[in-house]
């Protein structure tokens, strides 16, 4: 099987447009998946609202999923050295997101 590698150090240009630019707020979000992908649909819960819609759903490789938690515990890591502690102040409320328990390993 052929691979084709990047040349190291290349540039993308990402183009944002107008309308992700405001971005889409989420309190809510809820990961499933299969042998080939991760499926993260990002919904908003209100109050007193018995249903939350899906704002937004991101499908993507087993491979993308890890490395987008890596690089969302880096930025944690920096914000958290920068500002302090971020709480959590809902332990028996996840939202959508389980913390590992027993012998689970996030790497």
């Amino acid at each position: 099987m052929n691979q084709v590698k990047q040349p190291q150090g290349q540039q993308i240009k990402i183009e944002l447009g107008e309308k992700e630019a405001e971005g889409i707020y989420s309190n809510l979000a809820i990961i499933t998946h299969s042998p080939a992908e991760f499926i993260i649909d990002f919904t908003r819960v209100v109050p007193g609202v018995p249903k939350a819609k899906v704002f937004s759903r991101i499908i993507t490789t087993p491979q993308h999923a890890k490395m987008l938690l890596k690089a969302l515990k880096d930025n944690i890591d920096k914000f958290e050295a920068r500002f302090g502690e971020i709480k959590v102040d809902t332990p028996n409320q996840h939202f959508g997101f389980v913390p590992p328990q027993g012998d689970e390993k996030i790497n």
